[in-house]
């Protein structure tokens, strides 16, 4: 049986590789001429790991890091791309000027000793 600590320590380590592989993800698309506009957009019900821009696009990007990049992908479901959904409506209403833009939901996903995979447009948003 696991102690209450060991559950805590490996909930710290989940945390802190999650945080390590969106400040990985922000760099590789700054790399590739993203602009960061918020990370981490946390809200009531739905949270984006990144918003990014490039010319006339705003991107809703959801950061996987697992141990292969096809697991990676597949680890995001049709819950996941409605609580980005519902985060995204809330990040427009406080950032009208964004809704002219084109907006899109992307992957990256991230693995041990491989580059990173970017899936443009890998997520079904519900926006409008």
């Amino acid at each position: 049986m696991r102690s209450a600590s060991q559950g805590a320590k490996r909930r710290r380590r989940a945390l802190a590789a999650g945080r390590w592989a969106e400040a990985a993800a922000a760099l590789y698309l700054r790399l590739k001429g993203y602009r960061i506009l918020a990370r981490r957009y946390r809200m009531t019900g739905g949270e984006i790991d990144l918003i990014v821009r490039k010319f006339d696009s705003i991107v809703f990007v959801e950061v996987k890091m697992r141990p292969d990049l096809a697991t990676a992908l597949t680890a995001i479901d049709a819950a996941k791309c409605r609580r980005i959904s519902r985060a995204g409506r809330h990040w427009l209403a406080a950032n009208p000027w964004a809704a002219r833009l084109t907006l899109r939901g992307d992957a990256l996903c991230l693995a041990p000793w491989q580059w990173p995979h970017h899936a443009i447009a890998a997520l079904p948003l519900d926006i409008g």
